[in-house]
């Protein structure tokens, strides 16, 4: 079985007596189920699993239910069998946003107490913002992404007092020895190919085949871009979902990786305002990665956003080596020359910031160039650069050097990740391999409403 870092905190809810109903949220096929259902097995006696998603499309027998003891009723009907009490019973409220009305029941099932609750979904930022009474103060939302490259480094076998030395190296700027080093960067080239979706790494751990892996890809990217149809209404909204996600591999392999809004529909003059509801489908899905452009550098970023230059990334690397390079595993895995790695290598990074708890940005500046992430970093209350190289002039880097000498941005600290195996530090600049960038941030965030 996976090991999943959110895991740990699924089963320190179900063992608290938390005032408000977790909901784990997230694209589809990542592993959402699989988790709540392998730990709430293990730790409750009677565990309910309602799939609304199958329910919308079969019986719908959740449809009209608007009241406590009709939710009660209509689960009898399929687990009455189960129904103990709170101590013993888990009932897990799967694809939750199949039924928008239910996100509002969460608060009085909560508040009558008669079991223990959990629920999973996607798009519920969308989803909330349709709900007409959203139960404040009575959920609690986690996000999960794919597998991060510690995860993936777990699930091959790597043990974990080696992740934690490694850890512990990154600390100090110890660099790993030769072995180590490209043993783990093999371990991060098949990261590059296989990626973090479940599926997908069950299939290389299990027959070691591309080929399998790729069908899986493009089944689950073919799966994502048919999503939109269900719960969207408007066929024009539905196209123009569809053409945004098909365009992101392209978008990535050009020089400024932006978003061209014109390109869209091929219609001059069309503004971030014009699709804002069609990025926020794909953003809340969770199947692309926001990467907002900040022009003046000040802590915290949020607060200097540029919409209108906006970089997408798909939420799992393996899905764009699929796109760009298929079954040939060249290209990643022996730096075939002519090869321009640019793109992965900047997807990998967004995918593993993300799935640490940071909010992505990017710096834009017409006359000072650009770099490729800017995060925050809450304990110096200061802007870290971060700048991605897939080829061996990682120290060539004239928009990041002109940013860090800049007084007024207040940097204290900046990374460039590369292939390359020393940890070296060049005044403000430390130059790390690649793979450490899963030590960068912390866990997932959470919000409560």
């Amino acid at each position: 079985m996976l090991y999943r870092k959110i895991q740990p905190y699924i089963e320190s809810y179900l063992k608290s007596d938390s005032n408000k109903v977790l909901i784990i949220d997230g694209a589809r096929q990542i592993g959402k189920t699989f988790i709540v259902r392998h730990v709430g097995q293990q730790l409750f006696e009677n565990y309910i699993e309602l799939n609304f998603a199958e329910d919308y499309n079969g019986p719908r027998l959740f449809e009209q239910v608007r009241t406590v003891k009709d939710f009660y009723f209509q689960v009898s009907t399929v687990a009455g069998e189960k129904m103990g009490e709170k101590k013993n019973t888990l009932i897990f409220l799967d694809e939750i946003q199949a039924y928008p009305h239910l996100l509002t029941m969460l608060k009085f099932l909560k508040q009558d107490d008669r079991y223990t609750y959990i629920a999973s979904g996607s798009l519920l930022g969308v989803t909330l913002k349709k709900t007409t009474s959203i139960p404040i103060g009575s959920i609690e939302i986690r996000r999960m992404y794919p597998l991060d490259f510690e995860e993936f480094l777990l699930a091959n076998g790597f043990n974990r007092i080696a992740i934690d030395v490694m850890h512990e190296k990154f600390l100090a700027g110890e660099s790993l020895d030769e072995a180590m080093h490209r043993k783990v960067m093999d371990l991060f080239k098949k990261y590059l190919l296989i990626g973090g979706l479940p599926d997908s790494v069950n299939s290389f751990i299990s027959d070691t085949n591309i080929v399998k892996v790729r069908m899986i890809h493009r089944d689950i990217r073919a799966f994502y871009a048919d999503d939109a149809s269900k719960y969207e209404a408007d066929n024009r909204r539905k196209l123009k979902i569809r053409r945004i996600y098909d365009m992101i591999p392209s978008n990535l392999e050009n020089k400024k990786k932006r978003v061209i809004f014109q390109d869209i529909e091929d219609k001059r003059g069309k503004r971030f305002s014009d699709y804002q509801d069609e990025f926020e489908y794909l953003i809340s899905a969770g199947i692309a990665l926001d990467v907002n452009a900040i022009t003046t550098p000040v802590f915290p970023l949020t607060q200097s956003i540029s919409k209108n230059l906006l970089k997408l990334y798909l939420n799992d690397v393996g899905l764009l080596t699929d796109v760009l390079y298929g079954s040939n595993i060249h290209a990643v895995m022996d730096d075939e020359t002519g090869i321009n790695l640019g793109s992965v290598y900047e997807s990998v990074v967004a995918q593993e910031l993300a799935a640490h708890g940071f909010k992505l940005f990017y710096y834009d500046n017409r006359n000072k160039g650009e770099v490729d992430y800017l995060i925050d970093d809450f304990d110096s209350l200061s802007v870290v650069p971060i700048e991605v190289k897939s080829g061996k002039d990682y120290t060539i880097h004239r928009a990041l050097n002109t940013f860090v000498k800049n007084d007024d941005y207040h940097v204290k600290k900046a990374y460039v990740l590369s292939n390359s195996r020393e940890i070296t530090t060049n005044g403000k600049i430390t130059y790390l391999p690649i793979y450490d960038v899963m030590f960068l941030g912390t866990a997932e965030k959470t919000d409560s409403l």
